[in-house]
């Protein structure tokens, strides 16, 4: 062990929020040690802003309760830790942890229980990487480093502590820390992880449960370089232990995705993480739509069906909250509002919940070479620039464009209805003028049959009024029955 002076580590008390600074003194002022350790010391020392810190302490969780009251809540069965609160900051505190005297393990090897207490040292030896494994006691301006940590973080090194292929047997999570970290801090893999990085040893991922994996992907995709990490998880083979039936490929509409994510990112934006699953299981959709409407089903049934199929496939690996699932079912729904928007629903559609999230997913798609957006993702990105005066002209003119393409499939529909066989009868010709009446009652604007023509329509006509039709004919059997007047009394009646 060697004790570095913490200013030289580029470290000083002035990086440090008043949060943990609370904790590290109210722990210190009750007799017990406390040190800052994890991530936190590591991204200062590498110059970065980090996200959070974490305390650890040789008193117990119920000793920490005492300390700080009912500003403390312990949770966890596996692992027990202790939640102090400090103004509206979540600090996380862990006791120093021993080995266990009686291994509770799962048949592969993963720890079930970890709560036995221990010393400083003990606990430097139960971490996973060099780079967490640093101490930093900010009163004391030092920094206990155990195993050489600080070179790997000047050498940019991500080296596990002791037997790798032991520490993935305890916690296979730690196989999606390995690459998390090398893909946020740009550093090298040490050979020893990689020769046993294979992917027969990325199966113990399947003994994890599917919550914790969740919560795992939700720290690669927020962490600000999701376009490094997932080329990484189809190398490793993490790919399909993570992901349900998506084929592990990075398409043009996937990589797009993932940087206008870390671009968001980086510039303080903030982003729901449940947006790049929508992204990853939109081909999935797809498929599992065209399968409900292959066999008959309309075309919103199959889109919330092959919704709750999808998502409920991929809880087999990750199991998404259900708010989550929602949002992400809300931005599948939104494509088929926002590519054919009726004209006096298209303001109200503008303002609303799940618009901006929608319209991103479409404006994405569309940059991403897909074709079946017809232009609209560039149309609702111009819309929402314009003046009121400039909305109501787009959407004059849009109504217009849109009268003409239905028109055109209209005209195609009845052009080929209007082909018939000379051989068949003239009953038969008066067909489409049934189908056109039934239409036109249903505000339908089509035009009649292109193929008769106006002397046959009015003859047609004419026929049904004199009565030449006979009374089988399904054209009379739509009429009203005309009343005998002859026989209803007008005025008073007795």
């Amino acid at each position: 062990m060697q004790t570095l002076r913490a200013s030289k580590c580029g470290l000083s008390t002035a990086q440090l929020p008043s949060s943990i600074l609370d904790v590290i003194d109210s722990l210190t002022k009750a007799g017990y040690e406390a040190y800052i350790v994890g991530g936190g010391v590591r991204d200062l020392m590498l110059g970065l802003n980090p996200k959070d810190f974490d305390a650890v302490t040789n008193a117990t969780p119920s000793q920490v309760k005492e300390v700080f009251g009912r500003r403390c809540r312990i949770i966890g069965r596996r692992f027990e830790l202790a939640h102090v609160y400090s103004g509206r900051e979540l600090i996380e505190v862990a006791t120093f942890r021993a080995p266990p005297k009686k291994a509770i393990t799962s048949a592969q090897g993963m720890i079930l229980r970890d709560n036995n207490w221990g010393t400083i040292e003990q606990d430097f030896a139960r971490r996973d990487f060099s780079i967490n494994a640093m101490y930093y006691q900010p009163r004391k301006d030092e920094v206990l480093d155990f195993c050489h940590a600080y070179d790997d973080i000047k050498d940019k090194k991500l080296r596990l502590l002791g037997d790798p292929t032991l520490r993935f047997e305890e916690d296979p999570v730690r196989m999606l820390r390995t690459l998390r970290f090398a893909a946020k801090l740009n550093f090298s893999i040490d050979p020893e992880i990689l020769k046993i990085f294979t992917p027969e040893m990325t199966n113990l991922l399947r003994d994890v449960s599917p919550h914790r994996l969740y919560d795992e992907s939700q720290k690669l995709f927020t962490m600000g370089h999701l376009h490094r990490v997932m080329p990484m998880l189809i190398e490793f083979g993490i790919w399909k232990q993570l992901f349900a039936d998506i084929t592990p490929e990075i398409t043009q509409f996937i990589e797009r995705a993932a940087k206008n994510t870390d671009q968001r990112i980086q510039i303080g934006k903030t982003i729901n993480p449940a947006f790049f699953y929508a992204v990853l299981l939109w081909n999935n959709f797809q498929a599992r739509c065209e399968f409900y409407q292959g066999k008959g089903v309309v075309a919103a049934e199959a889109r919330a069906q092959a919704g709750l199929d999808v998502l409920k496939r991929q809880a087999t690996r990750t199991i998404i909250p259900r708010f989550a699932e929602t949002f992400i079912r809300e931005v599948w729904e939104m494509q088929s509002r926002l590519l054919s928007p009726k004209p006096q629903q298209i303001e109200a559609l503008s303002s609303h919940a799940r618009f901006r999230a929608g319209f991103d997913f479409l404006l994405l798609r569309e940059k991403s070479g897909d074709t079946t957006t017809n232009g609209m993702g560039a149309w609702w990105d111009a819309y929402q620039n314009m003046s009121t005066d400039e909305k109501e002209r787009a959407i004059s003119s849009y109504n217009r464009q849109r009268a003409k393409s239905r028109k055109k499939v209209a005209d195609s529909v009845t052009g080929d209805k209007a082909v018939v066989d000379e051989s068949k009868s003239a009953s038969t010709h008066i067909e489409p003028l049934v189908k056109e009446q039934e239409s036109r009652n249903r505000r339908s604007r089509s035009k009649p049959n292109s193929s008769a023509s106006s002397g046959d329509f009015r003859s047609a006509k004419t026929t049904v009024n004199t009565g030449e039709i006979t009374a089988d004919h399904p054209i009379t059997k739509r009429r009203r029955v005309q009343r005998d007047l002859t026989k209803v009394i007008f005025g008073p009646t007795q």
